[in-house]
């Protein structure tokens, strides 16, 4: 979908008035051409799987803004939507902690992060499956996040088990009906939670299915409301959302019904039927998801007058370039006192939590995703290669041959050229993984166990086990092949969906000529290629492994293998290992893991780094 001249932002030179990082070290924004949000009648700014990401990407410049300038972001836009007469409504949609060392650095963990986050006004909320894990993550969740938004906070398939009185009680309210503002329109909100078997035994997780067949679901969706809103942590793409629609338009055929997900950790939009729209809104704050409705939405009477609506979504980049743009403000104008003061208590945060500490400077750029496993400038080679050989050595083990298993959804960041910081070290590897291992099993079965968790994922599904793909990272749970753009063809503006006009050189040769744009999000999702709000040059996409695997203690010799090794495994994918030693000859349980090294993953590749890369940059 390309957009008329008159629906594009204007020229790159409007953008590019002087900006101030929101936290001091955050690098600025580029400028970059734009594409303006489209207002409806009941319009939407949401956010999920944040992941403590709340004070910006401080390396990355389009991502650099902080939860004190979406404050900011949000407050001006309720004003104009007041001013207009139209709707906005806030939406999050879960894991908003573990990632981020604003979240993870602090002992107990969140004790800045509770505080900075319910300063946002959210209308619809709801729980991620990281909120769940761990026992403790839950207990603050239910303790503090849930009272934090009183009535907005919504848990449609999720209990909690007080640790007072060990009675399973819902996480908070069922669903949620309320009137917007402005039009009075009549909203019932769900908040669900995907099908989740992992979450700590304080939790309980209703399947999705038997949720809608609840009386009290069947009486929500007769509320006969103007429009239904179904907030989830949940993949637009998934059959949750699809069996969730499926239960409401059986019983209401014409209501509109807005669904707002997350959990797969990509920017997201898809249409069930004319009258539906859903929106995921990507990861790491790097993302505040747009949707509005335009169309007669008011019902009269106890039925509503069918009338065509149209659906409009963004995905806007965000930093505060892009927000000043869709505000209309300049930097002088675009922060309000609420919004500063924000900022300010997440500067204060990181200083006390001494999140720029630096470890050691990394020699350049290692990728996730943007380069092949297993290139040099990968960051599983590095792993492979150098982390965990160096790592991964158990005390009076050292010596013992040993196959190092690590999942790949470990990690969840790529690393920078530059500092590697306390901040960094969450940001790469969130998790409170650590390493276990069974002694002296026949290399001959050991070694097949990477192969089987990598290869055999139909053999694990017909043992029951748990999806194979949840070792490996968000990103790829809906992407199966590798996506590389051809570097010698740049793309037309007609593909890219904004009006490029000519430039005129020193010369006077009036001829187009293209922008040089940046790399970022080229978003094409069910409804086109036209959501994302900055026009960027496109980022090729690497499928990775589950599971990569080092050897250490090896000789050189590769045709001499050990008889027996250390099979050596992140405690998180132990029940893949021993069904995938089980289908490869080796009778192995639970009772045979041992603890192999102490502390968590994240320590142990931060004390490497200390070690091995400069102090100073």
């Amino acid at each position: 979908m390309g957009l008329r001249a008159a629906e594009v932002c204007g020229a790159i030179a409007a953008l590019v008035s002087a900006v101030t990082a929101s936290q001091p070290s955050a690098v600025k924004p580029i400028a970059v051409p734009m594409r303006d949000l489209v207002w409806g009648k009941l319009n939407f700014l949401h956010t999920t799987d944040t992941h403590g990401w709340h004070g910006g990407h401080l390396q990355e410049s389009q991502y650099s803004a902080d939860w004190g300038d979406y404050v900011s972001f949000a407050e001006r836009m309720r004003a104009r939507a007041d001013e207009d007469g139209v709707d906005l409504l806030l939406v999050d949609t879960g894991d908003r902690v573990e990632g981020n060392g604003l979240y993870d650095a602090s002992s107990p963990k969140g004790q800045y992060y509770y505080d900075i986050y319910k300063e946002q006004q959210i209308d619809i909320i709801c729980t991620g499956n990281h909120e769940l894990y761990q026992a403790s993550t839950a207990d603050e969740e239910h303790r503090r996040t849930v009272p934090n938004f009183e009535d907005n906070y919504i848990a449609s398939n999720l209990d909690y088990i007080d640790p007072a009185t060990g009675q399973r009680v819902p996480q908070a309210q069922r669903y949620r009906k309320f009137q917007t503002k402005n039009q009075k329109l009549d909203i019932v909100a769900f908040g669900f939670l995907f099908d989740f078997t992992g979450n700590a035994n304080n939790t309980v997780v209703q399947p999705v299915r038997e949720t809608i067949q609840e009386d009290w679901f069947k009486t929500a969706i007769q509320e006969n409301p103007d429009v239904f809103v179904v907030i989830g942590h949940v993949g637009v793409q998934m059959q949750e959302f699809k069996d969730i629609f499926t239960a409401i338009r059986t019983a209401d055929w014409d209501t509109p019904i807005l669904f707002f997900g997350g959990h797969v950790h990509v920017r997201d939009a898809t249409a069930y039927d004319s009258r539906s729209f859903a929106i995921a809104s990507g990861r790491y704050f790097e993302t505040i998801g747009w949707m509005s409705v335009d169309g007669t939405l008011k019902k009269t009477g106890s039925s509503s007058t069918f009338t065509d609506l149209s659906f409009s979504r963004r995905y806007i980049d965000n930093n505060l370039l892009g927000l000043h743009h869709h505000t209309g403000l300049d930097a002088a104008a675009f922060p309000t006192e609420h919004g500063r003061n924000v900022t300010a208590m997440i500067a204060k945060a990181r200083a006390g939590l001494d999140l720029d500490y630096t470890f050691g400077c990394a020699p350049k750029d290692y990728w996730m995703t943007r380069t092949p496993y297993p290139d040099d400038s990968s960051i599983y080679t590095l792993l492979e290669k150098e982390i965990l050989p160096a790592v991964a050595t158990g005390p009076g083990r050292e010596y013992v041959p040993r196959l190092v298993i690590m999942n790949t959804g470990a990690i969840r960041f790529d690393i920078f050229e530059g500092a590697f910081t306390r901040d960094t070290t969450y940001i790469v590897s969130p998790f409170l993984s650590v390493l276990n291992y069974i002694p002296d099993v026949p290399y001959e079965v050991a070694n097949k166990v990477l192969a089987m968790l990598n290869n055999g994922g139909q053999i694990f599904d017909a043992a029951g086990a748990a999806d194979v793909k949840y070792m490996s990272i968000p990103e790829q749970w809906a992407i199966r092949e590798s996506i590389i753009y051809e570097k010698s063809t740049p793309r037309g503006s007609d593909e890219l969906g904004y009006s490029q006009k000519p430039l005129t050189g020193d010369d006077g040769d009036d001829s187009s000529t293209e922008p040089v744009l940046i790399q970022g999000y080229t978003t094409r999702d069910d409804i086109g290629n036209d959501g994302d709000d900055a026009v960027h040059a496109n980022i090729d996409f690497y499928v990775v492994p589950n599971c990569l695997q080092a050897e250490v203690g090896f000789s050189g010799d590769d045709e001499e293998k050990p008889e027996t090794v250390d099979l050596v495994f992140f405690d998180f994918i132990q029940p893949w290992v021993l069904l995938a030693l089980r289908f490869s000859g080796g009778a192995y349980s639970k009772d045979d893991v041992k603890s192999y090294v102490d502390g968590t993953f994240t320590e142990l590749m931060a004390g490497w780094i200390k070690e091995n890369w400069p102090a100073k940059c």
